[in-house]
């Protein structure tokens, strides 16, 4: 690309929005910019917004797509509550962004979408490019699509349709340019992705060089900018989502296990994409699994565990209602079982590519009968790397099943990742039982002194048969057994096993400089807004301590300490105040709590306005 020649503006921060069609390509022109930016080496933080509908009609407000990136100089932690910059494909995605974006923003918009049918498909009553309304932003006019085909045209073997959908790189190409993006990257992807179809690939390029000229040539762009790279920790670092992280994750914890990965799944959004990457690293010794229902992938996962694997279930809401039997099952042959809740949008189908953080009580008691199990959270893309192996080693060592909560946010946003020392990850070791009793036959529920955990027996070991099944075991035999003392006796054990998990985990970590006599308490994905919400309130002056949960049950040891100390505690959450619900029923704090259920994650401004208000 030719030199630079306009003035260079420097900025520390900057957010970007992309909207357009579903088949506007926004997941990749975002994806791909996100990369460069990676490259680059800003702090980044990402929120993909897919549509819920399958296929909405084209130009409609429900098939909008979007994609918004932050990247800045300095640490940041999340993909920002307003962008700066706003890239509209079509009048629907206008329609559908412009509240977002603050009087001044910039406005980017293909102006040959503007016609009257794609106007009264987004509900346009005059042409917004015209009457006033965008009056108060800066706005550029760019035809994108035309541009694009003119690009394109001596291109061989390309239909106009397909040369069409090149204008996403048109797009990506203004912005690199905008943003001192390297390019090289992007070029070498496309040849890559449409290595089967040269022609598209040239198509792509074209458009993406014609957008960066465009930028470097046009009068309406007087400036473009530059973000310096931030000062992270020394290392190596990549992009990472939230759900590629949990498969890396449980791909570590296979390996330091010893123990061969098996995951059940059914296809589910927004959980598909750990069964799709698992399935990438059979060299890793994974073994995948896709069911043909919930039920059937859990139940696979259950009993690859009985044989002597890291048994593995993935899945969203709806999905984790129709695993719960199989859950308990394996609450009573306590064996090690994941299962991870990817979290959406409900009830029912409700919006299935929406976040939300409204499954912590199912979760929690949605079995029958008394049968607790561990639930951790993850709180941020790179952190669900770490989650995943904590997971596996609590599952693992106390003979449990465990749920890892994510959600849609989370598991689509992305943030760099600093690589870890796998020689740095400790073992888990499964300590199989491999010999025979001395004396008498093996007794399966023998308990450890310290852990409260029985045996794991691999099937077939000569001399270590037993029973297995969901009717209630006698202590220490196994054996089917109705007698009422022993069952309370089960029931009591079994509790006291996953209360004494507490003894295990880190205390609670409370984040308090000055003294403060609120505590803000959180978890799992609204860690990044609350974290940024609670430094606005004191980069004002406030007072305030941020206390953020991974562990959800049993709750880190000091947790009662921790609540107790502060006069106030707020509780903000994605749903109604389930997590207030256990505090308050735990440990009789009269705990506030700020709740939003809009299929968005926390803004870091909303969490600012609900801190001071309780100041």
């Amino acid at each position: 690309m030719a030199k630079q020649a306009k003035p260079v503006e420097q900025l520390d921060s900057v957010i970007v929005r992309f909207a357009g069609d579903s088949g506007d390509g926004m997941q990749l022109t975002g994806g791909r910019f996100t990369s460069e930016t990676a490259v680059l080496g800003n702090d980044l933080s990402t929120f993909p917004d897919f549509p819920a509908e399958i296929r909405a009609p084209a130009g409609s407000l429900p098939g909008v797509s979007g994609f918004q990136v932050h990247f800045a100089d300095h640490d940041i932690l999340t993909p920002g509550d307003a962008p700066n910059v706003l890239v509209a494909m079509n009048p629907a995605a206008l329609k559908t962004n412009l509240r977002d974006l603050p009087r001044g923003g910039t406005l980017i918009v293909d102006q040959d979408t503007f016609t009257e049918r794609n106007l009264a498909k987004a509900a346009y009553d005059a042409n917004p490019l015209e009457d006033g309304t965008l009056d108060g932003y800066d706005v550029h006019t760019v035809p994108l699509t035309s541009m694009t085909l003119e690009a394109t045209k001596e291109v061989e073997g390309v239909t106009k349709r397909e040369a069409e959908r090149a204008k996403n790189m048109f797009a990506l190409g203004l912005m690199s340019w905008l943003y001192h993006r390297p390019t090289e990257q992007t070029v070498a992807f496309l040849e890559r992705k449409f290595a089967k179809r040269p022609e598209i690939a040239e198509a792509n390029k074209r458009a993406f060089h014609a957008g960066y000229s465009f930028g470097e040539t046009t009068e309406d762009f007087a400036v473009s900018y530059e973000v310096k790279p931030a000062k992270l920790r020394p290392g190596t670092y990549r992009n990472i989502t939230g759900n590629q992280a949990l498969a890396y994750g449980l791909i570590a914890a296979s390996d330091k296990s010893g123990l061969p990965l098996f995951l059940g799944a059914y296809p589910i959004t927004p959980a598909s994409s750990i069964l799709e990457e698992l399935a990438r690293h059979k060299n890793f010794g994974v073994r995948t699994f896709q069911a043909e229902d919930e039920i059937a992938a859990v139940g696979a996962a259950l009993g690859a565990s009985f044989g002597g694997s890291l048994g593995v279930s993935t899945s969203a809401g709806p999905g984790v209602v129709l695993k719960s039997e199989t859950v308990g099952l394996a609450v009573a042959l306590e064996l090690p079982l994941l299962i991870l809740d990817i979290q959406r949008a409900g009830p029912s189908t409700g919006m299935p590519t929406k976040p939300e953080q409204a499954d912590l009580l199912m979760v929690m008691f949605g079995r029958n009968s008394e049968s607790p199990v561990p639930v951790l959270a993850a709180s941020t893309p790179a952190q669900c790397f770490e989650a995943a192996i904590e997971a596996a080693r609590i599952a693992v060592k106390y003979r449990t099943p465990v749920y890892l909560l994510s959600d849609a946010y989370l598991a689509n946003g992305s943030e760099p990742w600093l690589l870890p020392d796998v020689d740095a990850i400790p073992e888990l070791d499964p300590g199989f039982t491999t010999e025979p009793p001395t004396e008498g036959d093996f007794r399966p529920y023998v308990r450890d002194d310290q852990t409260l955990a029985r045996p794991w027996a691999i099937p077939g070991t000569p001399g270590l048969e037993h029973r297995i099944g969901g009717l209630e075991k006698q202590d220490l035999t196994g054996n089917v057994d109705y007698d009422p003392e022993n069952h309370d006796l089960m029931t009591r054990l079994r509790a006291q096993k996953v209360a004494g998990i507490a003894s295990d985990i880190p205390k609670l970590e409370v984040d308090d400089p000055e003294g403060a006599d609120l505590l803000v308490l959180s978890w799992g994905g609204t860690y990044g807004p609350v974290a940024a919400g609670v430094r606005r309130v004191r980069g004002g002056g406030g007072k305030v301590a941020h206390a953020h949960l991974h562990y959800l049950n049993p709750f880190p040891r000091n947790t009662g300490e921790v609540v107790g100390a502060y006069e106030r505690v707020l509780i903000p959450e994605i749903n109604l105040g389930q997590l207030r619900k256990l505090i308050r029923a735990e440990f009789l704090v009269d705990a506030a709590g700020f709740n939003l259920v809009r299929g968005l994650p926390f803004r870091a401004g909303e969490v600012q306005e609900a801190i001071e208000a309780m100041l």
